[in-house]
């Protein structure tokens, strides 16, 4: 075993190998060995703890030997040289902030035997630009790959069911990302400001989109939605080129762009001053049905209005 902080800010510490026989090694054991280039560990070792190696800022390499289970919360946090890594088919769990930080990392291998990415497992690696994210993953952490700005190309499996906080956040290289149908909810500001991002689809499993999920998302000009989807405040806020929205009968989404684009609309389309009164301000309006004078809801109301006047509407979003 080497004992939690057991080398912690030795500075000038440039390599080192653990030998065989150690199965541990302790909490902060090689904290802020900022001069650390190589190391390495033999098989034995079976968790590699928190803050193990934060802020070896010369770590460029590094194999995680078979026989890992987990790799701790902030283990590799601000390595900010370390390149690549390949997490063997033994760990289950990747610890939230794991590798937070790792701005020149292009490349991790992520294997199936991985349940878990905890919360900015990847936070900030903004030199990463892909990522395959295995199937036996079931949760991904909150803001687990915000601010990877490189990240051009995300594979989400089948496994998992949400969409955490602020998951994606900042993936300005973003393009394109597919939802799988087994996600019920995108939870807020899921891809808040993916500038490039220009269109996606999200599948008839989702449920409910939090607050600000694609606030920013100034590139995107094609979505597809769900008529059921419960849609948060300011979803669509700032989604300069949204110019069409598959949501025919989703009055919450429509009144959320509206509400997000009024300003710029309302002096160009005389009409939409109707629909903001309509829509935003709920006016009641009556109508006689046998006599009987009845409420008309927005609900009533939007469907009265021809389908084509959405598609104006939404041109104009």
């Amino acid at each position: 075993m080497i004992g939690k902080r057991a080398f912690w800010g030795c500075s000038s510490l440039t390599v080192i190998t653990i030998p065989e026989g150690v199965t541990t090694i302790g909490l902060s054991a090689f904290y802020e060995c900022s001069s650390l280039a190589a190391i390495t560990i033999l098989e034995g070792v079976t968790s590699i703890s928190n803050y193990t190696f934060y802020g070896c800022s010369s770590l460029a390499a590094i194999t995680i030997p078979d026989g890992v289970t987990m790799i701790d919360s902030e283990a590799f946090e601000g390595c900010s040289s370390l390149t690549a890594i390949t997490i063997p088919d033994s760990v289950t769990t990747i610890g939230g902030g794991a590798f937070e930080g790792c701005s020149s990392l292009t490349a991790i291998t992520i294997p199936d035997s991985v349940t878990t990415i905890g919360g900015c497992a990847l936070y900030g690696c903004s030199s990463l630009t892909a990522i395959t994210i295995p199937d036996g993953v079931t949760t991904i952490g909150i803001q687990a790959f915000s601010e990877c700005s490189s990240l051009a190309a995300i594979t989400i499996p089948d496994s998992v069911t949400t969409l955490s906080y602020a998951a994606f956040a900042g993936c300005s290289s973003l393009t394109t990302i597919t939802i799988p149908d087994g996600v019920t909810m995108i939870d807020s500001r899921a891809f808040a400001g993916c500038s490039s991002l220009v269109a996606i689809t999200i599948p008839d499993s989702v449920t409910t989109i939090g607050n600000d999920a694609f606030n920013g998302c100034t590139a995107l000009t094609r979505l597809s939605l769900s008529p059921a989807i419960s849609v948060g405040q300011n979803c669509f806020s700032n989604c300069t080129a949204l110019i069409s929205a598959a949501a025919s009968q989703n009055m919450a989404t429509v009144e959320d762009l509206l509400h997000s684009r009024w300003h710029r609309i309302r002096e160009r389309v005389i009409v939409l001053t109707c629909l903001k009164t309509l829509f935003t301000d709920q006016k009641k309006r009556k109508r006689q049905d046998g006599g009987e004078a009845q409420t008309l809801g927005v609900t009533a109301t939007r469907k009265r209005l021809p389908k084509v006047m959405w598609r104006v509407i939404l041109e104009f979003l």
